[in-house]
């Protein structure tokens, strides 16, 4: 193993921390969370086991800022997918599904930020201090904050109703993913039985059907809290 010189300055000390995000991103992109492990994670980076510690005092510690990292890439992407993706002077009904569609695009090809977002709750918040969580679910709720303002903003009549629905499409990004992934038995299953091949889920076509019901409720609860007279 080669073992980097202990880092003396923040600048150096910020090189570290990103060659052990980097080098857990590129694991992820070869399998998913469940194999990733903090020996061989260190194996890659170069590392001793005890120095990427003083960066990250765990596994799930490196995967969440990972995952808060790819998520500031996602947000900061969405505002121009959105826009070019929807009709602002389409009706209600078309400019939801619109915005399911754009938004099931735009993750469609992001594999990690979904393996991350799939396993954020059940196994990266775990095995972290109170310090670590915190940070990272302040963090969390402002991009949960941003996406509701960007549904907001092409989607107007959801009103309140966007804070709800941008918290319910991350939580159905992690759980359609994993839905989508099933395990080789599962799909020896599938391949043995034509009648249960039908419920092998594709992603994006999932995502895009999920999250379309998931606004067009919001729609129309919001609508349904107002007089007759401002519907």
């Amino acid at each position: 193993m080669t073992d980097f010189q202990r880092a003396r300055s923040e600048e150096q000390r910020e090189i570290r921390r990103r060659v052990i995000l980097d080098t857990a991103a590129a694991m992820l992109e070869e399998g998913p969370v469940g194999e990733i492990t903090l020996n061989e994670l260190s194996r890659r980076a170069g590392l001793a086991k005890s120095n990427v510690l003083r960066y990250f005092e765990s596994r799930e510690a490196i995967l969440l800022e990972l995952l808060d990292r790819l998520w500031r890439s996602w947000t900061a992407d969405l505002p121009a997918l959105l826009t070019a993706g929807i009709d602002r002077d389409a009706p209600v009904g078309l400019r939801g599904d619109q915005f399911a569609a754009a938004l099931a695009a735009s993750v469609a090809d992001r594999r990690v930020l979904c393996d991350l977002l799939s396993s954020q709750a059940g196994v990266l918040e775990h095995n972290v201090s109170a310090q670590v969580a915190a940070r990272y679910k302040r963090a969390a709720v402002d991009h949960v904050i941003d996406l509701a303002a960007l549904a907001r903003h092409h989607v107007p009549e959801l009103e309140d109703r966007a804070g709800q629905l941008a918290a319910a499409v991350i939580m159905s990004i992690g759980a359609v993913w994993t839905h989508a992934r099933p395990s080789e038995a599962m799909l020896a299953a599938y391949r043995a039985d034509p009648s249960l091949a039908a419920y092998k889920m594709d992603f994006a076509a999932g995502l895009e059907d999920m999250l379309a019901t998931l606004t067009a409720g919001a729609v129309a609860r919001a609508l349904g809290t107002k007089p007759v007279t401002e519907r």
